[in-house]
C-alpha cells in the first residue's frame, strides 16, 4: 500500500489538487494518505475536504489520517509531498517586504530570489533538515516531492546535504508554451506544438518551440510580440517578452516574478519602468491578503461541501507516483542536482530539466549546453542559491551578506554597506524564525 505523507496540509487548495489527483488515479492502489500540519484548525479543514473527495470518488481502497505529529505522518511513507510555508504571511512575508522597503528596495513576489527569497530559504532550510532527519529514520527510501519555494535553494539543500531522494516540482513549465502562444495570439498551436525547456527553476528557457512538422515558431512569435494589436493579450507579460526580444528566448516564470530577478526593470532611478512594463509591486502580499479574506467563503465550498468532487489537474505529483508504482514511464520537468546535465552550468546547481520517471525513481535527462546568454543569466542566480545554502549550513552571516550582494536586483539598488545593514535588520526582525548566525 503506497503511503503519501502531505506536509503542510493546511494549504487546502493545493492539498486538494495534489491529493485529489492521486485519488483520481486508480493505479495508485490501495492508497494511504497521511495529512500533517502544525495548525490544528487548518488541518481539520483539509481532512474534511479530502474525506469528502474520497467519499465521492467511488474508491473504497483509501485510508486517510491526520496528525499534528510529524513523525506519525512520516512513518512508513513512500512519498512525502512538501507544501509548507515557514512563517506564513504574518509575520514573515510582511517582514520580507517591509524591511527592504525602508531601504528603497521593492519586490513583487519575493519567494524565489532577491532578498525575500534568500530569507525565505534561510528560515525554511532548518525545518527541511528536521524533515530529512525524521525521514532517514522513519522512511529512508521515500521520495521527497518538494513544491515549496525557493525551489532551487530548498531542493538543492535536500539533494546535497541529506540522504533523502528529492525532486522539486513547479507549475511553470507545463504552462510556459501555452502562455507565450496566448500572449501573441497564436492559440491554434497550443495543442499542436513541440517544445524543449531547460535551465533553473523560474528561469528555465523555452529553447525550442515548433509546430508538429518541426517548423520553428519563434520568428512569428517574436514578430507578433511587437504588434500593437496583441498588446491586450500580452500586457501582463511585458517583462518576459522584453527579455525574449533582448536575449532570444522565453522564460518559464511570469513577468511579475521575472521583473525582480534582474537589475533592469525595478529601479528607483527609473520609476517610469514600473508603468511601462506593468510591474505589480507588492503583488505577493496583496495575494496573501486576498486569499486570507476569501478563505471563509472558499471554506464553505471546499470543507463543508459533502458533494465535493475533483477534476484532475496538470500537477506532476500524481503522475510521478503512478509511474513509480506501475513502472509505466512518464516524463516530467523536475529540479535536480546538475552533475553535468546542463554542461555550461555549475555542477552543484539545482537545475530544471526533463526527467524520466519509472520504478527506478527519478532519471534526469542530459541537456547539454544552454544558449550562452541564457546560461549567463542563470549563473547569476545559481551564485545566490549556492551561497544561501552555504549560509544555512555554516550558520555564518558573511554568506548571507555575499548572497545578497550577488543578487542582481538587490545589488543594482543598494550599496554594499546598505546590503549588509539590510541583512542585519532582517535577521533581527525575523527573530526566532531563524537560527542563530555568527
Amino acid at each position: 500500500m503506497p503511503k503519501i505523507a502531505f506536509m503542510g496540509a493546511g494549504s487546502s487548495v493545493f492539498a486538494k489538487n495534489v491529493l485529489g489527483d492521486c485519488i483520481l488515479t486508480p493505479e495508485i492502489t490501495p492508497l494511504d494518505i497521511a495529512l500533517h500540519d502544525i495548525d490544528p484548525v487548518r488541518l481539520e479543514d483539509s481532512t474534511k475536504m479530502i474525506r469528502n473527495i474520497i467519499a465521492n470518488s467511488g474508491r473504497t481502497d483509501i485510508t486517510l489520517s491526520a496528525t499534528l505529529n510529524r513523525r506519525e505522518s512520516l512513518a512508513g511513507a513512500n512519498y512525502v509531498v512538501n507544501a509548507i510555508q515557514v512563517g506564513l504571511y504574518d509575520p514573515c512575508t510582511i517582514t520580507d517586504f517591509e524591511v527592504p522597503k525602508k531601504y528603497g528596495l521593492r519586490q513583487t513576489i519575493g519567494d524565489t530570489l532577491g532578498i525575500g527569497g534568500i530569507f525565505r530559504g534561510l528560515r525554511t532550510i532548518p525545518v527541511m533538515k528536521e524533515f530529512a532527519n525524521d525521514m532517514e529514520e522513519l522512511c529512508p527510501n521515500a521520495l521527497f516531492i518538494n513544491y515549496t519555494n525557493p525551489m532551487s535553494i530548498l531542493s538543492g539543500f535536500m539533494q546535497r546535504y541529506t540522504n533523502i531522494k528529492t525532486i522539486g516540482l513547479c507549475h511553470s513549465v507545463q504552462v510556459c508554451a501555452k502562455a507565450l502562444l496566448t500572449d501573441v495570439g497564436m492559440t491554434e498551436y497550443i495543442d499542436k506544438c513541440k517544445w524543449e525547456i531547460a535551465g533553473i527553476n523560474h528561469l528555465a528557457w523555452l529553447t525550442k518551440i515548433t509546430d508538429l512538422e518541426g517548423n520553428d515558431l519563434y520568428p512569428e512569435i517574436k514578430r507578433r510580440a511587437k504588434l500593437e494589436e496583441t498588446y491586450e493579450t500580452r500586457k501582463n507579460d511585458l517583462v518576459r517578452l522584453d527579455m525574449m526580444d533582448r536575449f532570444g528566448y522565453y522564460i518559464t516564470e511570469s513577468s511579475e516574478h521575472c521583473s525582480e530577478y534582474s537589475a533592469w526593470y525595478i529601479k528607483s532611478k527609473y520609476p517610469e519602468l514600473i508603468e511601462r512594463y506593468n510591474i505589480p509591486l507588492d503583488e505577493y502580499p496583496r495575494r496573501c491578503i486576498n486569499q486570507i479574506a476569501g478563505w471563509e467563503k472558499m471554506k464553505q465550498d471546499l470543507v463543508h461541501n459533502t458533494q465535493l468532487s475533483h477534476e484532475k489537474t496538470y500537477e506532476f505529483a500524481s503522475f510521478i507516483i503512478k509511474a513509480m508504482e506501475t513502472d509505466i514511464p512518464f516524463r516530467v520537468h523536475g529540479n535536480v542536482i546538475n552533475n553535468g546535465l546542463i554542461s555550461n552550468l555549475h555542477s552543484n546547481a539545482c537545475v530544471e530539466v526533463p526527467c524520466l520517471i519509472d520504478r527506478n525513481g527519478i532519471n534526469p535527462c542530459y541537456v547539454g549546453e544552454l544558449p550562452e546568454q541564457c546560461a549567463a543569466i542563470d549563473r547569476l542566480h545559481i551564485n545566490v542559491h549556492l551561497l544561501t545554502i552555504q549560509a544555512a549550513v555554516t550558520r555564518k552571516k558573511e554568506y548571507i551578506y555575499m548572497a545578497a550582494m550577488l543578487d542582481p536586483h538587490t545589488s543594482a539598488e543598494l550599496s554594499p554597506d546598505e546590503i549588509r545593514n539590510l541583512c542585519d535588520d532582517l535577521i533581527a526582525e525575523h527573530g526566532d524564525w531563524l537560527p542563530k548566525y555568527e
